[in-house]
C-alpha cells in the first residue's frame, strides 16, 4: 500500500471512532439512512474477515469499474484492507483494478473480453451500461468465467453474473435526497436533475427516484434533465445553462459524486439561491456543504463495498454460489449528511477544512 493510501486508510479508521457511513462488517443488510444524533453509530470502518476458510493459498482477480475517480479510490481502500488481512492468514491475493478516464460501455466491453483471456479466478465489473454490458457478462459466464458485479451498479435483472456487492438501493437514495429537497423548498418550485452517465444503473435509478418523488407534489416541476458523464466541468456547464434558462429554478438533484461540485460552482458564480442535494464525499462538495451551498449529500460506504467485494470474490473463486456463505446481493449503506456533519468529515478525510 502506498504512503498516500496508507495515510487515507488511517484517516478512515479514525472515522470509525467518530462518524460516517452506517454499516456492518458483513454488509449483508443496509440501506439509506439519515444521520443520527449519535455520530458513533453511523459507521464502523474497522472490518474483520468472516469465518470462511479459503480453499487455496493464492488468488488472482480482475476488477474493472466505470471511470477513474476518487469514489473508486475509496472502494480500493476496503479492498486493500481485506487483501492485507488475508495475507496475515497466509492467503496471497493479487488483483488488477482498472478503469478508463471516461465512462464508456465500449471500453468496458473491451476490458472484459481481454480479461477473460487472462488467468483470473474471478472477474468483477462495476456495470457502465446495464443494457450493453449484461449480455457480455452472460456470454463470459457461459464460456466458463466466474463473473461478479460490484460497487454502485449491478447488471440487469436475469443476468448470469454470480453475485453483486454494493449499493442495492440507488432508487431509494434518489428518492430520499429529493424528499429532503422538496421539504426544504416547502414542496413547491422548479427543479433540475443532473443524472451522470447514460445507461449507468446507479445514476439512472437515482434519477428515477428523484422524478417519482417530485411527481407526488403538484406545485413542483422538473424543468430539465441532463447527463454530465461524471464530469465536473460538464455538470457546471449544464447547471449554468439550466439557471440561465430558468432564473427562478429552486433546486437541483445531483445523482453522482461529480455533479454536485459542478452545480455548486454554477450556483455560486451566478448568485443563485437554488438548493442542491447530491451524492458522496468529494472534498469540494463537502466544503460546499460546510458553507451551506449544498444542502445535503448521500454518502455511500465505499470502504465496505471494497472489503466485502474481496471476501465474496474468494468464495466465488472456490466454486461457491449465493446461499448461506453470501447472498445474491450484498447490500451496502448510504447515509444522508447535512451542514453540521461537514467539518468533522473534512477534518478526518482530508485533514484541512480551510480549503
Amino acid at each position: 500500500m502506498s504512503e498516500k493510501m496508507n495515510n487515507i486508510f488511517r484517516k478512515f479508521l479514525i472515522v470509525a471512532i467518530s462518524l460516517a457511513v452506517a454499516g456492518t462488517c458483513s454488509g449483508y443488510s443496509a440501506g439509506t439512512k439519515t444521520k443520527s444524533d449519535d455520530t458513533k453509530s453511523v459507521v464502523d470502518f474497522e472490518h474483520s474477515l468472516d469465518d470462511y476458510v479459503p480453499a487455496k493459498k493464492r488468488y488472482n482477480f480482475y476488477f474493472t469499474y466505470k471511470i477513474v475517480h476518487p469514489w473508486w479510490d475509496a472502494v480500493a481502500l476496503g479492498m486493500e484492507d481485506a487483501q492485507k488481512k488475508y495475507l496475515e492468514k497466509g492467503i496471497i491475493i493479487t488483483y488488477e483494478y482498472m478503469a478508463p478516464d471516461e465512462a464508456s460501455y465500449e471500453d468496458q466491453t473491451k476490458r472484459l473480453l481481454k480479461a477473460q483471456e487472462g488467468n483470473y479466478d474471478v472477474i468483477g465489473v462495476d456495470v457502465a451500461d446495464e443494457e450493453k454490458i449484461s449480455p457480455v457478462i452472460d456470454k463470459m459466464v457461459a464460456s466458463g468465467n466466474k463473473v461478479m458485479t460490484f460497487s454502485s451498479s449491478d447488471a440487469a435483472s436475469g443476468c448470469k453474473r454470480i453475485a453483486y456487492v454494493g449499493n442495492t438501493h440507488n432508487y431509494q437514495d434518489g428518492a430520499d435526497l429529493t424528499e429532503a429537497l422538496c421539504k426544504k423548498l416547502g414542496y413547491k418550485g422548479k427543479v433540475g436533475i443532473l443524472v451522470g452517465s447514460h445507461g449507468s444503473p446507479c445514476h439512472e435509478d437515482r434519477a428515477k427516484g428523484a422524478k417519482d418523488t417530485i411527481a407526488k407534489y403538484k406545485d413542483m416541476e422538473i424543468v430539465a434533465v441532463e447527463y454530465d458523464n461524471d464530469s465536473i466541468d460538464k455538470a457546471y456547464e449544464l447547471a449554468s445553462k439550466m439557471l440561465k434558462d430558468n432564473p427562478d429554478i429552486a433546486g437541483f438533484v445531483c445523482c453522482n459524486m461529480s455533479n454536485p461540485v459542478g452545480t455548486a460552482r454554477a450556483v455560486t458564480e451566478l448568485g443563485s439561491k437554488a438548493v442542491i442535494v447530491g451524492m458522496d464525499h468529494d472534498q469540494e462538495a463537502l466544503n460546499y456543504l460546510k458553507d451551506g451551498v449544498i444542502y445535503c449529500l448521500g454518502v455511500q460506504d465505499c470502504y465496505s463495498i471494497g472489503f466485502d467485494t474481496l471476501q465474496v470474490a474468494v468464495k466465488i473463486a472456490d466454486g461457491n454460489l449465493p446461499g448461506t456463505l453470501f447472498p445474491d446481493k450484498t447490500d451496502e449503506s448510504t447515509t444522508i449528511i447535512y451542514q453540521e456533519d461537514a467539518v468533522p468529515i473534512l477534518e478526518v478525510l482530508y485533514g484541512d477544512v480551510s480549503q
